[in-house]
């Protein structure tokens, strides 16, 4: 049986590299740039390959594993899944085993390792189909068990839209005899279906393997292969610039793990619960939660049950103020300075997240903006060609934008790398560093958005602009550095917030 064979047309080899080509991750900037100008975040040492690529690096592995132990190369696709893509492990298994008849029933499945028969769904004759019960031409398995041929495609259709497995069982409740992917293929009737299932078998192969990562792109199906697994970036050919460890777009410097927690801290609702202890207090009595609605600093617990009453400003009791309320002078004990305490500590934890908060966002949000940059700069480039420029000496331009683009991504991401940050020395360093790049960005995106239409001194306006550019790629990249070197030192030190 001939290797399944991915028909899709129009993807290219990933042999072909541009090393002197940036790429931005979701923006659609693509910069040419030029000699001394590449992209310092990614080594080009890794392949990108097209689905037929993946489909043959998938096939040589189940090739060699069924040289090994002897069943056909659709049985061992299906083992090699069940052993995550680990062909070692399956041939030592296989081989500690009494016979292959027990190897196979301790998985508890059941498999077809006939090669003359394996791949190919059995006519079973006409017969009434136990799914639609009319009586039909049926289609089976080994197993015997007969299906019409629209109910193996429901069946089939519905279970790799529902479940992330690439295999399943016969249809029959009772059996456990395994459909390979050439009988699958031959099951399913829409092009679409056996695409999508095509992509299954591969995501399957590539999710197993440590040095293979999809793209996470929207439709893309473009995979890195990369000689050694680690955290680094990785630039597809769609664009997409992302982290090979975590699939994330590429966030230098923060590391995966914190980049994780930065996000959850964003996206769920445990600010809300700092909003709540920032404006809210708990009755000192029976902790029910309690929003002031109104100037009167005398509260009266709502239950039913408490009743309490007790001071906003110093939740000490009430009845002590008296006529002095007002300055919280007549009572103060351990109890209600632990009870400010909490308060205070809460609303300084809600001020220093949303420091970093703002700024992450403030940098996110530049960077979406400055992308109308973008149709600018094509305008001004046309206008330079058409005074005798060339189209090379306009490249400055896109290469300005580039830059631009990547510092605001550094910049965002270092905002979520000082929030766990532990105060030090280097501390001083990397704010410092940042502060550079910051004011540095800044004034790069000043010149590209006022001075870009407006400048009619084409020489000078180049000048400057690369001035600017390159200036402020070099201050990114110290402060990268910085970050670099402390984490292989482990000279920083993280707070355990979540």
């Amino acid at each position: 049986m001939p290797p399944m064979d991915y028909d899709d047309a129009g993807f290219s080899g990933g042999e072909e590299e541009t090393d002197n080509e940036c790429y931005s991750d979701d923006d659609g900037i693509t910069a040419d740039l030029g000699q001394g100008e590449s992209n310092n975040d990614c080594i080009r040492d890794f392949q990108i390959l097209a689905q037929p690529q993946v489909v043959a690096e998938l096939n040589k592995v189940a090739q060699e594993t069924s040289q090994v132990i002897g069943f056909p190369v659709e049985v061992c696709k299906i083992l090699l899944h069940k052993f995550r893509w680990n062909k070692e492990d399956l041939c030592d298994k296989f081989c500690d085993a009494a016979d292959p008849a027990e190897f196979i029933s301790k998985l508890k499945i059941s498999l077809n390792t006939d090669k003359a028969t394996v791949g190919q769904p059995q006519q079973l004759g006409l017969g009434l189909c136990t799914v639609c019960f009319d009586n039909l031409p049926l289609l089976g398995l080994t197993c015997k068990h007969g299906f019409c041929s629209d109910c193996w495609n429901g069946y089939l259709t519905s279970r790799f839209a529902e479940n992330p497995e690439p295999y399943a069982p016969c249809p029959h409740p009772d059996c456990d005899m395994v459909v390979d992917d050439e009988c699958a293929l031959k099951f399913l009737v829409s092009p679409a279906a056996q695409r999508s299932y095509k992509r299954k078998v591969t995501n399957s192969f590539v999710e197993c393997n440590n040095l293979l990562r999809n793209c996470p792109a929207p439709d893309c199906e473009k995979v890195i292969k990369v000689p050694h697994a680690e955290c680094r970036a990785v630039i597809c050919d769609c664009g997409m610039c992302f982290c090979f460890a975590c699939s994330m777009e590429w966030h230098e410097p923060v590391t995966c793990e914190l980049l994780k927690k930065w996000q959850k801290k964003c996206s769920d609702d445990s600010e809300t619960s700092n909003w709540l202890n920032a404006n809210t207090k708990d009755c000192p009595k029976c902790h029910v939660t309690i929003e002031k609605d109104g100037g009167c600093n005398h509260m009266t617990c709502r239950s039913q049950t408490c009743k309490h009453e007790f001071c906003w400003m110093c939740l000490g009791p009430w009845k002590p103020h008296g006529s002095g309320w007002y300055s919280c002078n007549r009572y103060e004990d351990g109890s209600s300075k632990n009870a400010r305490s909490v308060q205070e500590n809460s609303r300084a934890a809600l001020q220093r997240y949303l420091h970093y908060y703002n700024r992450f966002m403030n940098h996110q949000s530049s960077l979406k903006l400055e992308n109308k940059l973008i149709d600018q700069i094509k305008v001004k480039a046309e206008q330079m060609q058409s005074q005798q420029f060339s189209w090379i000496e306009t490249q400055f331009l896109t290469n300005a934008v580039t830059v631009l683009n990547k510092c605001r991504r550094t910049l965002m991401y270092t905002y979520a790398f000082a929030f766990y940050l532990v105060p030090s020395n280097a501390t001083q360093i990397f704010e410092n560093n940042q502060c550079d790049l910051e004011m540095a960005t800044e004034q790069l995106s000043e010149v590209l958005e006022r001075e870009i239409e407006s400048s009619e001194d084409f020489v000078a306006l180049k000048q400057k602009v690369q001035d600017k550019y390159r200036y402020v790629d070099q201050r990114r990249v110290v402060l990268l550095k910085h970050c670099t070197e402390g984490l292989e030192r482990n000279e920083w030190q993280f707070n355990d917030r979540p």
